[in-house]
């Protein structure tokens, strides 16, 4: 199993531009009941630096934790303007209950400063805390750190897999003072070192093998919801993203970890720390690989005005290492027949899942579909099937058509209007779709694909498959296969079958319906989703294929 790498995640950067900033001000005194609970729980990952950077291997690999994190989606969960826009979009929906919504995505967005809050006896914030870099509020810094270093690595082993522990519900102790806290990696640590490192940090390196776990992960990456009626009260429960749970039921959850591929490991042995530090075997980089190379992008252009420390290069970087990840790591795809028979051409396509979870996972605004063309000798084109245009919509997509549809799964394709959509669809406790993710109570749809080992006929309810994808025997354990029947009448053979899977992480349904939101954080989300639609789409496979002469 995979192993987290180090004793704190690093922030990013070049240390001593960072440095010049000066040493975080005191925390003031937080309080659990009448028991007073130390001054500061938590630092940001500026602390670090001075000792976890410039960490080269000997064939000259940079794996520097800093810069690694800085540009990912971990350091700017609290910057990340789609989910600004989305707390938003709930408060607004869910007014009586806007504080405990508040509270609850800040767990895992700006999880130092809402810890610190809780044990003061307080609920977290988001707004109070925003915009990043400008907000006056004392939790501000820590709020905007995102999930950073002493977050992660104060985490305990207690409840780690527990249905406690889900839904930002990890644990940190409160009891111990600053300077006397723990924070816990993979590896031994001598007393030296270990002295070193308390009096430069104020925290206390300790081995727990439990941050190499997927049950780490599962703290804040399996989330279940509760719905809210139009009066505040509580109308229903829905496991909103669960890939941790998808895991367990594949057949990676015995031997393969979240970190094994999230956090893939250096493979030679390198140090951890520029100051004193002995080479280590089975370090992992601190880059989180996901799939949101789009909003790494969106990062990039508006880093001005959302707060955004990495460097434009960084982004750059992380971006390109995201959709390399997504094209190599996500799926294979294949034509597996291919012929003309009575006037039209009858192909497979079918798709291999090389993930550990439902393809895609996380957020249900993330969806992958099939993009399939067919072209005849002279290169004409003759079926066109999932083309995305510039906005983001897929064509013949009904739910981006109308928000009341829903495309469904299909078996066989036989038409243009019809696409292949792995996503999906909440249905509110009217029945409706919905993107209103404290509105969803159930799903109409989930037909993402499945990871290998998944049976569908035994999966518990907060995992199931559901729609047409439930009765369709090619759709099944590590992938799916869909038939395709064209007419060409007349036409000119050979004919050529190109198909791809393609992905986005915000879809076109999901951004356009934050437009109809009277808010900064809504309004602006919408014009940088409409700004930039054509690069929120990415590939993750590609085949091409010629048929034989009818």
């Amino acid at each position: 199993m995979a192993r987290a790498t180090t004793l704190v995640l690093l922030p990013a950067a070049i240390g001593a531009a960072l440095w010049m900033l000066g040493p975080l001000p005191e925390a003031a005194p937080v309080h659990a009941g009448s028991s007073q609970v130390a001054r500061q729980l938590f630092d940001t990952a500026q602390v670090c630096i001075a000792c976890h950077s410039g960490l080269v291997t000997r064939s000259g690999e940079d794996v520097s934790f800093g810069p690694h994190w800085r540009a990912s989606m971990m350091a700017n969960s609290a910057r990340d303007p789609y989910w600004q826009a989305g707390v938003r979009r709930e408060t607004l929906d869910h007014p009586q209950v806007g504080a405990l919504i508040e509270d609850e995505c800040s767990a895992c967005h700006m999880p130092m400063a809402r810890y610190q809050s809780k044990a003061a006896g307080h609920g977290g914030g988001v707004f109070a805390n925003l915009p990043v870099g400008a907000s006056r509020a004392p939790s501000a810094r820590l709020a905007a750190d995102g999930v950073s270093c002493t977050a992660c690595h104060q985490i305990t082993p207690q409840k780690l897999g527990d249905r406690a522990s889900f839904t930002g519900g990890f644990h940190v102790d409160t009891e111990a003072p600053f300077g006397r806290r723990q924070v816990f990696g993979p590896f031994q640590i001598d007393k030296g070192r270990a002295q070193r490192m308390q009096s430069s940090s104020g925290f206390v390196p300790t081995q727990g093998s439990h941050l190499g776990t997927s049950e780490m992960c599962a703290t804040c990456h399996t989330l279940i919801t509760q719905a809210f009626g139009p009066t505040g009260d509580v109308v229903g429960e829905l496991a909103e993203q669960v890939p941790y749970l998808e895991w367990q039921h594949s057949q990676y959850g015995e031997s393969v970890s979240c970190q094994s591929c999230h956090m893939p490991e250096v493979s030679e042995a390198t140090r951890i720390s520029s100051e004193s530090g002995q080479p280590r075997g089975n370090v992992s980089r601190h880059q989180f690989r996901g799939g949101n190379a789009f909003m790494m992008r969106v990062l990039n252009r508006h880093a001005r005005s959302l707060g955004v420390e990495a460097f434009p290069q960084e982004l750059d970087v992380a971006a390109e290492r995201t959709t390399s990840h997504l094209a190599s790591d996500a799926a294979r795809i294949s034509v597996t027949r291919a012929e003309v028979s009575g006037g039209r051409l009858l192909a497979e396509v079918t798709i291999e899942s090389l993930a550990g979870h439902k393809l895609p996972t996380g957020y249900p605004s993330r969806r992958a579909w099939l993009h399939v063309t067919v072209r005849d000798r002279d290169n004409a084109l003759v079926f066109e099937s999932g083309r995305v245009d510039p906005t983001g919509r897929i064509d013949g997509n009904d739910n981006d058509d109308d928000g009341a549809r829903v495309e469904p799964h299909h078996a066989e394709i036989t038409s243009q209007d019809q696409v292949q959509i792995y996503e999906s669809i909440m249905l509110d406790a009217e029945g409706r779709p919905t993107t209103g993710l404290l509105r969803g109570v159930r799903y109409a749809k989930d037909n993402r694909v499945l990871p290998k080992g998944f049976d569908k006929a035994t999966a518990p309810g907060d995992i199931a498959v559901h729609g047409d994808a439930v009765s369709d025997a090619d759709f099944t354990a590590g992938g799916d296969r869909v038939r395709y029947s064209v007419a060409v009448p007349g036409g000119k053979g050979p004919f050529s079958v190109e198909a791809e899977l393609l992905y986005q992480p915000v879809s076109y349904r999901w951004a356009e319906s934050l437009g109809t939101y009277d808010a900064m954080e809504t309004t602006r989300f919408v014009q940088v989703y409409r700004s930039m639609a054509s690069a929120s789409v990415s590939t993750l496979a590609r085949v091409a294929t010629l048929t034989r002469q009818p």
